[in-house]
């Protein structure tokens, strides 16, 4: 019971074998500062048993906010010809770069933690006694000087390897050496895993690597993010089983490499809306999909793409991994990357991603509860020719119809930050949106300057 006006009766039963909680409302209400009231509890209890996960999480207490740092992929590649191209080749040198350019612009502040090395690191053979080694004229101190290094800087250091018999670019892969190459990792100071899918033989070694590799980097005693792309490997095949995958990983790949390309991000999109109704709800603090690597700051995406990555990436509770050359980034493109108020939707503890709404005449909705009950919704203007379009919109709808039931004072983020100002439940909202742009809002319940507009 919350009390008067309002009545809850909560009661289990049993039907076909499953448990279900049964909730009976009884409201008597003789004013309409009560029917306020009750609104707002009812708005409450809505996004209270919602928010509840379903799926069980992997249990080594990590990553319970999406992991954040940058990753050397999609940026710089495998490229190992060091004696010509010393600033871009997968070095020691440019990680340790990268770190110290974490720590003094910012980066690191505004939540980018971890450090991760991709493919490529590795020397084309294992040690005398089957460990994996780095390339020891790229990386000569190591990967445990550099992981020192990292610390130092108080970052966290990732690792990539593979659970076939080869990296996806020809090194070698964990498949037989997993205990080993988990303690190996550990013993370095890694702090994160991504752990890829190539050169596989078959879908059952495949999810039983990654499951047998989840179990050994927990036995390390070591607390490793275990980065998978699992489902990605699976989906050719079978459905993949998420329920499952989120007991074994903290996030997981399920479409192909993005590149730096509108194409790339849109197709990314694409696939996300169209299977919502099957990752959605896995995800959640513990385990996150995982739509790939933040391209901001490069080449092939305009300003107003940059701000729909980032602002789609915030609504899905992406992991944001930025692949870029931090040495040289536009002052536009690093402000963005460190919105802390677009990181903050991201890092929302409540965790439940975002999912679309609708979509119309080349304009997609989507939106995100957050812990704070305030809700956040994205607007993409998704047609390529002509100039900025109006849309209008009904508040109504917004948030499963409670973000502004009775009303809500609205704040864009994006492409700028303003003050839109207070809307009710049967108001319409009307916006601009750049080709290719994207419009987030900040939907918040301010009880008390609600209370005196309503009443």
């Amino acid at each position: 019971m919350i009390g008067p006006p309002l009545r809850l009766n909560l009661k289990a039963q049993v039907t076909r074998g499953n448990l279900y909680c049964v909730i009976t409302v009884t409201m008597n209400l003789r004013s309409r500062s009560q029917l306020l009231g009750c609104l707002l509890a009812l708005r409450f209890l809505a996004l209270v048993l919602w928010a509840v996960h379903g799926a069980k999480a992997l249990d080594n207490g990590l990553a319970m906010t999406p992991t954040m740092g940058w990753l050397h992929w999609e940026r710089f590649m495998c490229n190992l010809n060091c004696q010509e191209e010393p600033d871009s080749c997968i070095s020691e040198h440019l990680f340790m770069q990268m770190a110290d350019l974490m720590v003094s612009d910012g980066w690191k502040d505004a939540g980018y933690e971890y450090l991760c090395i991709d493919d490529c690191w590795m020397a084309p053979q294992r040690d005398s006694k089957g460990r994996l080694q780095a390339d020891p004229q790229r990386f000569p101190g190591g990967i445990s000087r550099l992981a020192d290094y990292v610390h130092n800087k108080g970052l966290k250091l990732g690792i990539y390897a593979d659970v076939g018999n080869k990296t996806c670019a020809g090194f070698p892969g964990s498949f037989g050496y997993y205990d080993i190459d988990a303690q190996t990792f550990a013993d370095w100071g890694v702090d994160l895993l991504k752990f890829d899918g190539c050169y596989c033989d078959s879908v059952e070694h495949l999810t039983d690597g990654y499951k047998y590799m989840s179990m050994a980097l927990n036995r390390t005693g070591r607390s490793i993010v275990y980065s998978c792309e699992w489902p990605l490997y699976v989906w050719p095949f079978q459905k993949p089983d998420y329920t499952e995958i989120r007991q074994y990983c903290n996030h997981w790949r399920n479409f192909g490499d993005i590149f730096d390309s509108w194409q790339s991000v849109k197709s990314i999109l694409d696939w996300t809306s169209s299977h919502q109704k099957g990752i959605v709800d896995v995800a959640g603090p513990g385990g996150w999909n995982d739509p790939d690597m933040l391209v901001i700051g490069n080449f092939g995406l305009s300003w107003d793409q940059q701000i729909t990555q980032m602002a789609l990436w915030a609504i899905m509770a992406a992991p944001l991994l930025m692949s870029n050359d931090l040495r040289h980034i536009s002052p536009q493109a690093k402000a963005l990357l460190q919105n802390k108020d677009v990181i903050a939707i991201n890092q929302d503890p409540l965790g439940k991603q975002g999912y679309q709404l609708r979509k119309e005449d080349n304009i997609e909705v989507w939106e995100r509860p957050l812990s704070d009950l305030a809700w956040v919704v994205a607007m993409i203007n998704l047609q390529e020719i002509g100039g900025p379009r109006s849309y209008t919109i009904s508040v109504a709808p917004l948030g499963r119809g409670v973000a502004c039931n009775p009303a809500c004072l609205i704040i864009q983020l994006l492409p700028e930050k303003k003050e839109l100002g207070f809307y009710e439940w049967d108001s319409n909202l009307k916006t601009w949106i750049n080709p290719t742009g994207t419009v987030l809002l900040r939907l918040e319940r301010t009880s008390q300057r609600t209370s005196k507009l309503l009443l």
